[in-house]
């Protein structure tokens, strides 16, 4: 257990008009001492990458070696889901995100996103499955996206997926390590946020549905290796952060058939340091709302709306895998004004949801599954 009554580490912010300024201690998100205890819910998942509540006692949480797993009442459950398709455990894929639809108590249907080896070509691509979940088994299972081409590249799956209020599934899907042809490109599944209906049927409202050589899934594009999606509880709108290269890590707004410009784009730089874009910005390509330099390696993402946690509510959580710890950011409407650090060195943040039960969970990569709870 980790008892924090005050909030340090050391953030590096970006002004509303993009510049960097230097690190600056933080300073605590109200002037309350309440103080907050981490408090460990289960070991036994390796890279517990995607979770989900079936109800306020049970939450389904991926490891991404390729096991779904049950929670219930702060437990492991010993038992494994039966049911799951092939999949590609290397590298970065494996089975990644979990949730459940809309009407889960009604109709037990649950979506996971994995590294699957249904599209064309050798190799694997971002696929999502929905399935009937009754018990510890997988039945009446269905696979209603397969992007493509595959790859035999073990990188950038991006693979968050979240429901908008009118019951829509976004994805994201990463360039796969291949930023020169899959961006932007609209024949090509990499590197965008698709949007789908429940059972796969495309939305006759995408934008690209009537352009022939378009993939009409696509509802976004030019995107890295988003890793953090979630719905926005007051507009609707569907939020996502990706992962930058050496720097520009980014949060954006998605925006039905806009361009957010990677790689012709970007606020970061290749990993040996050298440039391959002059530009931070251009016409007709969208801008972060927040961006990191340096990177922080952001996975996960969740609205704070819990009277658990005043301080907090109205923010953003975002984890950071480099760094291990959380960022908050604080909001007003579409504009991020601020961020501070919290919990530092409490491991890999894989990710960061709020649960049923109205707490924070955050899970990291090998040391557990964790709650935040005020203290006494």
């Amino acid at each position: 257990m980790v008892t924090i009554t005050r909030l340090l580490g050391f953030i590096c912010c970006i002004t509303l008009t993009g510049s960097a300024c230097a690190q600056q201690p933080n300073i605590p998100l109200s002037g309350s001492n309440q103080s907050y205890e981490f408090q460990l819910v289960t070991k036994g998942v390796d890279i517990p990458w995607g979770m989900a509540w079936l109800n306020e006692k049970d939450i389904l949480v991926t490891d991404r070696k390729g096991e779904l797993r049950i929670i219930s009442n702060g437990k492991l459950l010993s038992e494994r889901i039966e049911g799951l398709p092939e999949l590609r455990a290397e590298g970065q894929g494996g089975l990644l995100d979990v949730t459940v639809d809309p009407n889960y108590a009604q109709n037990n249907l649950i979506y996971f996103s994995y590294s699957g080896l249904e599209g064309e070509g050798e190799g694997a691509h971002t696929s999502v499955m929905r399935a009937k979940l009754q018990g510890f088994k997988l039945t009446e299972q269905t696979v209603i996206f397969d992007g493509g081409p595959n790859s035999t590249k073990g990188q950038h799956y991006g693979s968050r997926l979240a429901f908008d209020n009118q019951g829509y599934l976004y994805i994201s899907s990463g360039d796969r390590a291949n930023r020169d042809v899959n961006p932007q490109r609209l024949d090509r599944d990499a590197g965008k946020i698709h949007r789908i209906n429940s059972d796969g049927s495309i939305p006759q409202d995408n934008p690209f549905v009537a352009q022939k050589e378009a993939n009409p899934s696509i509802y976004s594009y030019g995107h890295r290796n988003p890793q953090g999606m979630a719905k926005h509880p007051v507009t609707g709108d569907i939020w996502t952060h990706e992962h930058g290269p050496k720097g520009g890590d980014e949060i954006n707004i998605i925006q039905s058939g806009a361009n957010y410009g990677w790689p012709v784009i970007c606020y970061g730089v290749n990993y040996s340091g050298t440039s391959f874009t002059d530009l931070t910005e251009k016409e007709g390509m969208q801008q972060p709302i927040w961006y990191w330099v340096p990177s922080i390696a952001p996975s996960g993402m969740t609205f704070v709306t819990s009277d658990v946690y005043p301080d907090w509510k109205g923010k953003v959580i975002v984890g950071s895998l480099k760094f291990a710890y959380l960022v908050a950011l604080e909001l007003d409407g579409n504009k991020v004004l601020s961020q501070e650090t919290l919990f530092p060195g409490i491991g890999r943040v894989r990710n960061v949801k709020q649960g049923d039960d109205g707490y924070i969970y955050v899970a990291t990569d090998g040391s557990g599954i964790f709650k935040i709870v005020p203290s006494k």
